[in-house]
């Protein structure tokens, strides 16, 4: 069970450019790790004043992976 669409969306939802989303997928011993990047000129929005909007996208793909027994993560890539 792949969560990347759910992220995806999730993302694209808050973004000024949603054709620039992008997100990777990596798996591992721990869980299922989802790299996103977006445009330079909205990281802002994804991260969100204290990281909040970060931390609400992770809480419900945490919540969805868990639902499958799974462990998932979500970072921003700001490079």
């Amino acid at each position: 069970m792949s969560l990347a669409p759910l992220v995806q969306h999730l993302v694209q939802s808050i973004v000024a450019e949603p054709d620039v989303v992008n997100v990777d997928e990596k798996k591992d011993r721990d869980g299922v790790t989802y790299f996103v990047r977006v445009s330079p000129n909205d990281v802002g929005k994804v991260i969100g004043k204290s990281g909040r909007v970060v931390s609400a996208i992770r809480y419900v793909v945490s919540a969805a992976a868990a639902k499958a027994r799974l462990k998932a993560f979500v970072k921003v890539v700001t490079e």
